[in-house]
């Protein structure tokens, strides 16, 4: 019976944010304009941080890539909340829900990666400057890049995996704009004890080992700062990572909630994550260049020469 009603379900309904026509056409203005604005805003790191010999260093290495992941995201949610808001009929089949599933669940994932590795990067930069070139080489960056995908990658296959065997009986309607695991268990007709400890274990061991990566790192950052004769030097080593922190403090806040909280389809839940899948993707090249100036020095050469 329970593959009867498995085959029989081809589609979901994603609710989205508003049934009012009115407020869906105003809701497609704005996340249209976010969504291009991201695509500007991280390709335009990537090309200054790519073509600026002054960038070429570890820190926008990480950032580059945090750029372009950003832009990966945002694709993965935006475009089809976009559609969405366009149709009469808010559907999206498994097989394309599954796929999202997997890709929120990976990029999230990386993301969470990529800031903890900047926090070490941040970490070696203030408490051992004379050492940094050494020990933040073109080698190591490169794994702890890939080690990022490879690991959320993995990650979100061992839960995709258990999900491709849930069954879906009569309920098709996702209180979501989005497909996200958390949202699918209340509509499986079958046992999701298992996915729902998988996830739930994912998802504490991948916060949990990135945020201690974190933590550590900021530890021994305030230590070194506070060590600092200089007000000027305080100041100076703190705005180093001041960016990095509010990124952090963004993604962070909202993702842990919203995997860890009961899926009730309630507003919360739809606010945070349009936090960490479409605010923080438009918000991050903003915090990273805003108090940057060397990615302002970059971004104004880069326009002098090509404009």
């Amino acid at each position: 019976m329970a593959s009867a009603n498995h085959s029989s379900i081809t589609e979901f309904i994603l609710l989205g944010l508003s049934a009012d026509p009115y407020v869906q056409a105003l809701l497609f203005v704005l996340f249209l304009m976010i969504y291009l604005l991201t695509l500007l805003g991280n390709l335009l790191i990537i090309l200054v941080i790519h073509t600026d010999a002054n960038l070429h260093m570890p820190m926008y290495f990480f950032l580059g890539h945090l750029s372009f992941q950003d832009l990966f995201y945002s694709t993965v949610t935006v475009p089809k909340l976009l559609e969405n808001l366009l149709s009469q009929r808010k559907t999206i089949s498994v097989e394309a829900c599954l796929a999202q599933v997997f890709f929120v669940f990976a990029t999230t994932g990386i993301e969470a990666c990529l800031l903890s590795v900047m926090a070490y990067d941040r970490y070696a930069a203030i408490c051992h400057p004379l050492l940094y070139g050494q020990v933040m080489s073109k080698q190591l960056c490169e794994r702890l890049v890939w080690g990022s995908w490879v690991v959320a990658f993995l990650d979100a296959l061992m839960n995709i995996l258990l999900a491709l065997n849930m069954d879906f009986c009569e309920a098709q309607t996702i209180h979501h704009y989005s497909c996200e695991l958390p949202s699918l268990f209340p509509l499986s007709c079958s046992d999701v004890s298992t996915n729902s400890a998988m996830l739930l274990c994912s998802a504490l061991l991948h916060a949990i080992g990135t945020c201690l990566l974190i933590f550590f790192s900021y530890v021994r950052i305030v230590s070194t700062i506070l060590s600092i004769s200089s007000t000027t030097g305080r100041s100076k080593a703190f705005s180093t990572c001041s960016s990095h922190l509010t990124a952090v403090i963004l993604f962070y806040g909202s993702a842990l909630l919203r995997y860890l909280m009961p899926t009730s389809g309630s507003p919360l839940e739809l606010i945070l994550s349009i936090q960490y899948s479409v605010i923080t993707p438009l918000v991050n090249p903003l915090i990273y260049s805003w108090k940057n100036k060397e990615v302002k020095a970059a971004l104004r050469r880069m326009m002098i020469k090509y404009l």
